[in-house]
């Protein structure tokens, strides 16, 4: 699925509303839409930065709510339960970017060759343990795909070299994109 810049325009609008209200106070963002893209029920997730590192991503891999819900939760819980940070501060709010990831079902790897980075975002699983990276992180980081399976499997909880054993891999696509876009 491909968002139009308006839709894209209008998630990134709720994002923030979503974000302010919740640290800050004030009403938070009217969802109500008739467009059948923003009520889709789809996994998103919402990242925040602060002068380009990141202060909190917080998302749901599969969907649960309509997008537009999800998006304004996830900006909600980023700013405020992301476990690696404090909360976000009201005088932090105006240095935050925001960038919004929609999520594709996820798809079961049958070999890890097909993993392409800069496509996939990978979930590695076993029993309990559960980690997930966005497909962006790879390519922010210049990871080639077995340090990328290497580092999901940190983010599980499980050692590196797990993705060689049994554990369940499965990839995943996303459609990103944030307010730093529209600034270029």
């Amino acid at each position: 699925m491909m968002l139009n810049d308006e839709q894209r325009a209008k998630l990134l609008a709720v994002a923030r509303q979503s974000i302010s209200a919740a640290v800050a106070g004030g009403e938070p963002p009217d969802t109500r839409t008739d467009d059948p893209d923003l009520l889709n029920v789809q996994g998103a997730f919402v990242t925040l930065k602060k002068h380009g590192e990141l202060r909190g991503c917080v998302g749901h891999i599969e969907g649960v709510h309509p997008l537009i819900e999800t998006v304004k939760e996830m900006a909600k819980a980023a700013a405020l339960h992301d476990y690696r940070f404090s909360p976000v501060q009201p005088d932090e709010i105006d240095a935050l970017t925001i960038e919004i990831s929609v999520m594709s079902p996820l798809m079961k790897v049958a070999d890890v060759a097909e993993i392409q980075v800069g496509r996939d975002g990978l979930v590695i699983s076993s029993g309990m343990q559960r980690g997930l990276l966005l497909p962006q992180v790879p390519v922010e980081w210049g990871w080639d795909r077995e340090q990328f399976l290497c580092h999901t499997c940190q983010k599980a909880g499980l050692p590196e070299d797990a993705w060689q054993g049994d554990v369940l891999i499965e990839r995943f696509e996303a459609e990103v994109f944030g307010e730093a876009d529209a600034e270029e």
